[in-house]
């Protein structure tokens, strides 16, 4: 499990809005999936390396090699969006169950 952090939308409150609107963010599940990335190789790795980490997990989820699920809530498509507050968190399943390096298909 990865806790991220979300963001606050200060656009919501600049534009006149209600502060309250800023609490719940609405954000598509490939830019949570880039915070859980980046909580995941750290603040200090360098930026090819979350480029190239980015690149491979989204591949993945499009591929269908994996789902995620966010705050109990199972997504499979990195377009879909999502309304959050505070901090969510994130977790990788696999779709095909694996033991020891074998990969087991039905």
């Amino acid at each position: 499990m990865i806790r991220v952090r979300v963001p606050l939308d200060l656009h919501a409150v600049a534009a006149g809005g209600s502060p309250a609107f800023a609490l719940a963010t609405p954000l598509r599940v490939k830019e949570l999936v880039a915070f859980a990335v980046r909580e995941a190789i750290g603040p200090r790795a360098p930026q090819d390396k979350f480029q190239r980490s980015m690149h491979r997990t989204l591949a993945g989820l499009c591929a269908g090699d994996f789902c995620v699920d966010i705050d109990g809530r199972v997504f499979t498509d990195s377009e879909a969006v999502i309304v959050c507050e505070g901090t969510v968190n994130v977790r990788f399943f696999l779709n095909r169950p694996r033991r020891a390096g074998i990969e087991f298909r039905p």
